[in-house]
């Protein structure tokens, strides 16, 4: 589950195929949990009771949900995900500078999150648990790739890497700050972030970061084919 590509409540015109069904069943498993999430927190019991509304056994829980909380964790989060870029879906990335587009993405996904508040502040303090960091990590990747697809990033080398990287080491602490200190302390600390941003793309301008690449690469060619230093 945690694996899934984005789901859509959209249901394919004249489908009734078994993975239709569970992609709805999903969505509608979320809306409940989303409800109780405020009462139950988010865990097991609220994984049980969010089947349970959908009229589901404890068996199909299990195949719906094999991994519990952390299934609906992944729900949640790309269900905002896909909210943030429906917003975005409204914006010509092209009319705007680069730091504008990388400020409007994040706030678009903010403030998709913000919109479940309760239910993502019992989810954020659920995905901070050790145990379930890596899961963490893994959503926050997803978010800040799609959201620099849609500001335009083409890289395919390091930097498509490191601009994911940076960014999701932005977008965890901002959300934090959106769902528990409120919007104008996320925004402030979005922007100072993006400055960081910025001049690191300054900085990494025209440096070639290949090069130690090449020199191993010239040192193993000379090792096999025996060519002169």
């Amino acid at each position: 589950m945690t694996d899934a590509p984005h789901l859509s409540n959209e249901d394919p015109a004249g489908s009734a195929s078994g993975g239709d069904w569970a992609d709805r069943m999903e969505q509608s498993v979320l809306d409940a949990a989303i409800a109780r999430a405020p009462a139950l927190g988010w865990n097991a019991r609220l994984v049980r009771a969010a089947c349970a509304d959908n009229g589901l056994s404890l068996g199909d829980e299990e195949l719906l949900l094999p991994n519990g909380a952390r299934d609906l964790a992944a729900l949640l989060s790309r269900r905002h995900d896909d909210q943030a870029m429906a917003a975005l879906g409204e914006v010509e990335a092209t009319s705007l500078k680069i730091r504008e587009r990388i400020a409007r993405a994040l706030s678009a996904r903010l403030e998709a999150g913000a919109a479940d508040l309760e239910a993502s502040r019992k989810c954020a303090a659920f995905l901070a648990l050790p145990v379930n960091a890596d899961l963490g990590l893994k959503l926050a990747w997803e978010s800040a790739d799609l959201l620099w697809n849609w500001a335009g990033d083409t890289a395919t080398d390091w930097n498509h890497y490191s601009k994911r990287a940076i960014l999701s080491g932005i977008l965890v602490p901002a959300l934090t700050m959106r769902l528990f200190d409120g919007q104008d302390r996320a925004e402030a600390f979005v922007a100072a972030r993006i400055e960081n941003v910025m001049s690191f793309e300054k900085w990494k301008a025209g440096k070639d970061f290949d090069a130690p690449l090449r020199k191993v690469a010239d040192a193993l060619s000379r090792m096999r084919y025996g060519a002169k230093v």
